[in-house]
């Protein structure tokens, strides 16, 4: 992030002390400041295009908002959200369900006039203005440390991610469970670093038709749509929708896409379940029918997997963030991996360390997988592990990753010619953290189980200090979870 996006999020972030002290939580303000933002945005654009109607009417404009003030500002600003609430477009989108949560009058004036009115946000470049925002709903996570940003993906992650994938202009990029954005984002930054002199036809199409995310969550899906916006995706005049309110899992109208990077909910499981055959829940309303499915559960994570393979298209490549039980586990799990090994290309397999993400108990892995014609899949294909996790320390205080950190995994990945991969590891060698396996092999484990680890971690054969025990006793609770959730899914198999 740049210095100019530091001292904008420093600045905004500012603002939300003040308003703690009317009860405004830091989702809420963030979710304030989305309304606001968009409001000023577009009344940047009216002065800059006067030839254009303006997209927000006269009642409802920014200013409509700077010239009242006390309790009819009040009023004005809670009519305004709920007028704009009924729109459709973008509109419907980022105020979809608004209200004014900012109780006093004399704040919501300040909020307006000293931090917003003053800076003219369209002027600002798109990477300053998009990262500010960024930066802003990153912190937002590190300070709730739940709900969306309890799997908060860390950047250098997504961005190592992101290198090795190498989306393309032309390509569609989709993540069915966008949280804030932030893949989209990294992608959209990916493609115009790669592509700096793009054709106007190429602009458009980054900026109208490659980026598609899915959130199930109205709250969440506003703040990615102005994410987007921010980064220049989509459009103001609302005919571009970049992003969609809806459940990923339940959406009968599937596209194809070519790219799909995701790290989609995972840790608690479903109150729905979804079914492979109509008939297994015909009578009951919290069940989907997928006919496209391979096995029913109710199981989010491995729902998610079986979408993204079901909706990436032919060739696509496909990068998803798993838990542990994905990995590992029985029943459902285990018909999930074998279908993926058996009729995909999974080729490559991150072991992320514990400690990276906000809840500290989370073992996770980032499968890497492309959708190959099954006559074209080459029968001697292999897997490809990079260990990140075995006897590496980081936190979300103190130690945290960093994308060097993640530099000889890229290298080792070979993202330009996957065919000259050479393995880190041997017998000579155990400590390497790059080595591969016969899918035809992994197949014939037991129960296709890919707890692939081989390096011996020296923290737990040597005396622990009490972070270390902290650590360690994440650990632990992850596999524990892990374990538990085994069990249930082969108690519901049975």
């Amino acid at each position: 992030m740049s210095n100019s996006s530091r001292q904008i999020v420093q600045k905004l972030w500012s603002y939300c002390s003040i308003l703690r002290d009317d009860g405004l939580s830091y989702p809420d303000y963030v979710e304030q400041l989305t309304y606001l933002l968009f409001l000023k945005m577009a009344h940047e654009q009216s002065i800059s295009y006067p030839e254009k109607s303006s997209i927000v009417s006269s009642e409802n404009d920014w200013p409509s908002l700077v010239s009242k003030t006390g309790k009819e500002l009040h009023v004005h600003y809670s009519d305004l959200l709920h007028r704009l609430g009924m729109s459709s477009g973008m509109l419907g989108l980022i105020f979809g369900g608004a209200q004014n949560k900012i109780r006093d009058p004399a704040k919501l004036k300040l909020l307006i006039i000293d931090l917003i009115d003053r800076r003219n946000w369209s002027a600002l470049n798109t990477d300053v203005k998009g990262d500010a925002y960024e930066g802003l709903l990153e912190r937002n996570a590190q300070d709730t440390k739940s709900g969306a940003g309890q799997y908060f993906t860390p950047r250098p992650v997504v961005d190592a991610i992101i290198e090795c994938v190498q989306p393309q202009i032309g390509q569609t990029i989709h993540d069915p469970a966008c949280g804030t954005a932030g893949f989209l984002i990294a992608a959209v930054n990916y493609l115009r670093n790669l592509n700096p002199d793009l054709s106007q036809q190429d602009q458009a199409y980054l900026q109208n038709k490659a980026i598609r995310g899915t959130e199930l969550v109205p709250e969440v899906a506003r703040l990615a749509a102005m994410n987007l916006l921010l980064h220049g995706i989509g459009s103001n005049d609302g005919s571009t929708l970049p992003i969609k309110i809806a459940d990923s899992l339940s959406d009968s109208c599937q596209d194809n896409f070519d790219i799909i990077l995701t790290n989609p909910p995972f840790g608690k499981r479903s109150s729905v379940s979804v079914v492979t055959r109509e008939r297994d829940g015909a009578a009951d309303t919290l069940t989907i029918f997928r006919g496209d499915f391979w096995v029913s559960t109710t199981n989010k994570e491995l729902n998610f997997v079986q979408h993204v393979a079901s909706v990436l298209a032919p060739y696509g490549r496909a990068a998803i963030v798993v838990p542990e039980g994905v990995l590992t586990g029985g029943g459902p799990s285990e018909i999930v991996r074998r279908n993926l090994l058996d009729r995909f290309d999974v080729h490559t397999l991150l072991r992320l360390p514990t400690g990276i993400f906000y809840a500290q108990s989370v073992n996770a892995s980032v499968l890497f997988f492309d959708k190959v014609p099954l006559e074209n899949l080459d029968p001697e294909r292999r897997l490809w592990v990079y260990d990140l996790r075995t006897d590496m320390r980081f936190s979300m205080s103190g130690n945290r990753i960093e994308r060097e950190d993640l530099d000889d995994f890229v290298l080792s990945y070979r993202p330009s010619d996957r065919t000259q991969r050479v393995a880190t590891w041997s017998p000579e060698t155990p400590a390497g953290r790059w080595r591969s396996y016969s899918v035809a092999e992994l197949l014939r484990r037991d129960k296709a189980s890919l707890d692939l680890s081989w390096i011996n971690d020296r923290a737990r054969s040597r005396s622990l200090g009490p972070n270390d025990l902290d650590e360690l006793t994440s650990q632990i609770v992850g596999d524990l979870t892990s374990a538990l959730q085994h069990m249930a899914e082969l108690t519901r198999s049975r």
